[in-house]
């Protein structure tokens, strides 16, 4: 079995987690390779009480991996996404921090947990994804051109709203004035669209969504869509520029730039343990429907 590991070392007790892990894949003997810049880190680390510095390291993944181990938040899991690609390996969060909402392992049960999923018991959830396409091209895009969980423009360097004329299926929809629009998978309808009004999706509908922030005009309501739709965005406002981010990822555009918007032809599989579900991290994790009476 080869393993890869990716990982930030900003939560408290990180080095605990990344012990814990290290020592589990090595009693497996599981080939072990790691982020080049993550191992560094580890080996720097005083809290970590082996050296690996004989690890294997990498800068790419290539379809050799079985697994992808992201050690961290969600936002780490976005990070992995970036190496994982179109590979097909399947990616194993660990929740290191608070929340973790995409997280597989949660630090508080993480021995049971690693010796399931190396035992094999885990299922597959497919994620779809999104790409971005820009006339004219940019750079700052390319080639990681693609969200897990949402691509949206925002407004930059000004307290003006910005105008975000909005095509589906180069059918006109409507001009949002706004501090910005989101475009969400069903993963990424319970982030950042979700904290701006957006509906929550089960991950495996075949949707997206369309979220505007803080809309002026006020009958500008989140959208469903069919996953099968293509958007066309193009931004205007009284500064020449506006921002386009692709999950934590962030490039900056010039006005009147065309913006492609549609579902990536390639999907990202997150690893889920046979007791875990969707429904149950909606409970446990958002506190879905909480109330003394229940």
């Amino acid at each position: 079995m080869k393993i890869g590991i990716y990982g930030q070392f900003y939560h408290e007790n990180s080095e605990i987690y990344i012990q814990t892990l290290l020592d589990a894949l090595q009693k497996k003997e599981a080939e072990v390779v790691i982020e080049e810049n993550f191992l560094a880190i580890i080996n720097q680390n005083q809290e970590i009480t082996k050296n690996f510095s004989e690890f294997s390291t990498f800068t790419e993944l290539d379809s050799s991996f079985d697994l992808f181990f992201s050690i961290g938040g969600d936002g780490t899991i976005l990070k992995a996404v970036t190496f994982v690609r179109d590979l097909g390996i399947p990616i194993v969060g660990i929740n290191t921090g608070r929340l973790g909402f995409l997280a597989t392992i949660q630090k508080e049960e993480m021995t049971e947990s690693l010796n399931q999923i190396l035992d094999g018991e885990y299922s597959i959830s497919e994620r779809s994804l999104l790409t971005v396409e820009t006339f004219p091209k940019s750079e700052e895009i390319h080639p990681l051109n693609f969200a897990l969980n949402e691509v949206a423009v925002n407004r930059r360097n000004t307290t003006s709203m910005i105008k975000v004329e909005t095509l589906v299926n180069n059918n006109y929809l409507t001009s949002y004035w706004s501090d910005g629009l989101i475009v969400s998978t069903p993963t990424g309808s319970t982030g950042y669209s979700l904290s701006c009004g957006g509906p929550v999706i089960d991950p495996q509908a075949n949707n997206i969504v369309l979220t505007p922030i803080a809309p002026h005009n006020l009958n500008a309501r989140p959208l469903v869509l069919p996953d099968s739709s293509v958007l066309t965005l193009k931004v205007s406002g009284r500064e020449n520029t506006f921002l386009l981010s692709m999950d934590s990822r962030i490039a900056t555009l010039d006005n009147e730039t065309k913006i492609i918007i549609k579902k990536a032809p390639f999907t990202i599989q997150l690893l889920q343990l046979h007791d875990d579900s969707f429904i149950k991290t909606l409970r446990k994790k958002l506190l879905w429907g909480e109330d003394k009476r229940n």
